[in-house]
């Protein structure tokens, strides 16, 4: 018997379930009259959104909503999106956010498979969603339907819920008593993957992974207490990448940003003195092409977390001439989001600006809450060779992959055989050890016989000092079978450029092939 296991139990005492929950409450302890959120002419103290978290919790506990209940919202970072990230597992639901871009169909399917019993929604939004619960075949005389109401949009929307948010949270109680979960692994969102091929599948997280994936953040990014973080990121996509959760850890500040606008963003930026934002490739895209007004604005060094498809170091050089410090990061909906970053090196700092942004276009290296991270063969399952020129699948297992696909096991397991998380990106692994992805492996081009990465392609079309952006695709070819056709936008759509000038810059950056 093992000595250590003897009269050496959990307690209450020496044992809590992990929970991003924990981290709100503390901030609201310490720091309750410093700035939680700001949205336009609104703001609140982390001590008012954790009192309105709470009624949101109560409000939806009087309503019997509780463990095992989905309550999805379809809006925009607005604070209640902020709220409903604390508010909803409070109450022991599971939180689903849905993309606002999504068609009817697709919409109507999630509110099936998830089974909402609480949908709220923005009012830009709620054509859709009164379409889609129009054709559920769903009984809906049970779905509790809550407007979020945002006198800042721009315009007045149809109403089209039982009562507005504000409404529905004034019936909840300060004094609600809510708990941390019994078991850490218990569901705390709900989030849909695209579903480019077939129906979306629904990412199911749980509290541990979610406290964890706050912790890496912190630690991965350098996070020091009291940043002021611009929302862009969406909070439907791998819920803003847990960073609602995060700012709430530091007692950081939200900045809330409707809708992604060069100018709007520059503006937030300078006006409340930003550290911090997260934002896809093609924001980063956007800013750095946006007006020389614009962009003077920001005097200040901002840190910047981009993830998506691999950022081209063209965009990268730009961004660092502005003043702006890129850190690529790379997950999926299935990691909580980001579990891969280019960990930067001290050596590095003299480079050049285009050595350092053909640096930072590496995925890299794990972060610290990843156990592990490797490139496979997938067939093999043998790790390739880190010659930068190898291709293989990225693999990850930590405590930040999903609990599974819910309601769909075959997906689940298929999806984690053989011990590791398969991503379904090629990568190569260069000789420093840093991850660089090639590729999503179905969209590897394979023209007469040679594999063509429609990312490589990509970053030198954005290196034309032409090109504001560009997509990659494979074009049918009676000769090669096919071949890379790219489809580009124009810094300036009124130039004159003929696409063989393009072709021939590209051709002195790439294979033949």
């Amino acid at each position: 018997m093992n000595p250590y296991e003897t009269n050496l139990e959990k307690t209450v005492a020496n044992y809590v379930p992990l929970s991003p929950l924990s981290f709100i409450e503390r901030a609201k302890d310490v720091y309750p009259n410093r700035p939680s959120v700001i949205y336009g002419n609104r703001q609140y103290t982390w001590e008012q959104t954790y009192d309105r978290t709470v009624q949101l919790a109560s409000a939806l506990n009087k309503r019997g909503i509780g463990i095992g209940d989905t309550v999805a919202v379809i809006a925009a970072n607005t604070p209640e999106m902020v709220e409903a990230h604390f508010g909803v597992p409070m109450s022991g639901a599971v939180l689903n956010t849905i993309n606002v871009r999504l068609d009817v169909n697709t919409v109507r399917y999630i509110f099936e498979h998830a089974e909402a019993k609480v949908i709220m929604v923005d009012g830009q939004f709620a054509p859709t969603v009164k379409a889609a619960l129009e054709i559920t075949e769903a009984d809906t005389s049970n779905i509790l339907v809550i407007d979020i109401v945002d006198a800042q949009a721009g315009e007045v929307f149809e109403k089209i819920g039982e009562m507005d948010y504000e409404a529905f949270i004034a019936t909840g109680s300060l004094d609600y008593a809510w708990t941390l979960p019994e078991d850490e692994w218990q569901a705390i969102t709900l989030n849909y993957t695209s579903g480019t091929t077939g129906q979306p599948k629904g990412v199911v997280y749980h509290h541990r992974g979610s406290y964890l994936m706050t912790m890496g953040t912190v630690v991965g990014w350098n996070l020091a207490n009291h940043p002021t973080y611009l929302y862009v990121v969406p909070l439907f996509h791998c819920n803003g990448w847990g960073h609602a959760w995060t700012m709430a850890a530091v007692a950081g500040t939200i900045v809330c940003c409707r809708a992604v606008d060069p100018k709007v963003i520059f503006d937030l930026i300078a006006t409340h003195n930003v550290t911090h934002f997260g934002g896809a490739p093609i924001v980063l895209s956007l800013l750095a092409s946006a007006e020389k007004s614009d962009k003077a604005k920001v005097k200040h060094k901002v840190e910047v977390m981009t993830a998506g498809a691999p950022p081209p170091s063209a965009v990268l050089e730009k961004m660092e001439a502005l003043g702006f410090n890129v850190t690529h990061v790379y997950g999926l909906t299935e990691t909580y989001g980001h579990v891969v970053h280019c960990a930067w090196q001290e050596e590095w700092d003299d480079l050049d600006l285009q050595a350092k942004a053909e640096l930072k276009s590496y995925q890299g290296v794990r972060f610290p809450m990843m156990e592990a991270l490797a490139v496979f063969n997938p067939e093999t399952m043998q790790a390739v060779p880190a010659d930068g020129e190898t291709m293989g699948e990225i693999m990850v297992r930590g405590n930040t992959i999903m609990k599974g696909y819910f309601k769909n096991p075959e997906a689940t397991a298929e999806s984690m055989k053989d011990g590791w998380f398969r991503s379904g990106d090629l990568a190569v692994v260069h000789p420093n050890g840093y991850v660089q992805i090639k590729d999503r492996s179905k969209d590897i081009i394979i023209s007469g016989g040679e594999n063509v990465s429609s990312v490589e392609v990509e970053g030198v079309l954005y290196k034309h000092p032409a090109v504001a952006a560009a997509a990659v695709v494979a074009k049918p070819d009676e000769k090669w079978g096919e071949v890379p056709c790219a489809f580009v936008e124009l810094q300036d759509a009124t130039a004159d450029i003929a696409s063989e000038e393009i072709i021939s810059f590209c051709r002195g950056e790439l294979a033949g092939f």
